[in-house]
């Protein structure tokens, strides 16, 4: 039973790609913003049913300019955060242009990219990142620099913050975390190591009673900070996130 639910969930999960990938193709090139903004929620949304994820949120987001900063579990953090704010503009590893069909939808949602292995190309971004907090934008990123198991965050980074600092926009933490029934932690959403996309996703659409939990915490002030204590208060945030997403 769980290599056919896999399967069959996989199959359709396949299919909603190719649908976005049409709806990227079709409508965006005549869309406005606030539609784009409207098919990326239901096609985010839609792509977690037929996983068969569930989505638990907690807590509202900042209405205007925002850099939303997340701790990384999965590829999957970017569909759960867009299926509740996809507004939210990603700063992502630039290798995501090697994935096939997923790379023309993550660039669709007006994706921000950063060549990690040059360390100079960070400032280019944090530049990039400035300019569309100036204009309005939620820009989104996730400061640990890589996946982790969902046990505990990783170290984080403080360069990405120097934009909402130069910018006076709040940060607001977004903590995430994936359960099934036994697990606390999701083993099948953890996206970590050798693990390769297609072996993720076919975790993923074997799992059963998946559940997305959300807890969007409140907007840190970034007049007058500094970097490295923005950043220390940022983690101190996300840990009370991952503790109120703990299942009962």
């Amino acid at each position: 039973m769980t290599v056919l639910r896999g399967a069959w969930r996989l199959l359709r999960v396949v299919a909603h790609a190719l649908r976005g990938l049409a709806i990227v193709l079709l409508l965006f090139p005549r869309a406005g913003r606030a539609a784009r903004h409207a098919h990326i929620q239901r096609w985010s949304q839609r792509l977690l049913q037929v996983a068969g994820i569930e989505l638990e949120v907690v807590g509202g987001f900042h209405a205007g300019a925002t850099l939303l900063a997340a701790n990384h579990v999965s590829w999957l953090d970017i569909v759960v955060i867009h299926a509740v704010c996809p507004r939210a503009r990603f700063v992502s590893k630039a290798d995501v242009k090697r994935w096939p069909l997923l790379w023309r939808l993550i660039d669709a949602a007006d994706t921000l990219y950063i060549e990690r292995e040059r360390k100079r190309d960070a400032m280019r971004v944090v530049h990039q990142m400035a300019e569309a907090l100036q204009q309005g934008h939620t820009v989104a990123v996730f400061p640990e620099g890589t996946t982790g198991d969902g046990h505990a965050l990783l170290p984080l980074h403080a360069n990405l913050l120097q934009a909402a600092i130069a910018t006076g926009t709040p940060v607001q933490p977004v903590a995430l975390r994936f359960s099934e029934p036994g697990h606390a932690v999701s083993p099948a959403a953890a996206y970590v190591g050798d693990t390769t996309l297609m072996q993720s996703a076919w975790r993923i659409a074997c799992a059963r009673g998946l559940t997305a939990r959300v807890r969007v915490r409140p907007p840190l002030g970034t007049r007058h900070a500094e970097r490295r204590r923005l950043a220390e208060l940022l983690r101190e945030e996300l840990e009370r996130g991952l503790e109120d997403t703990a299942p009962a």
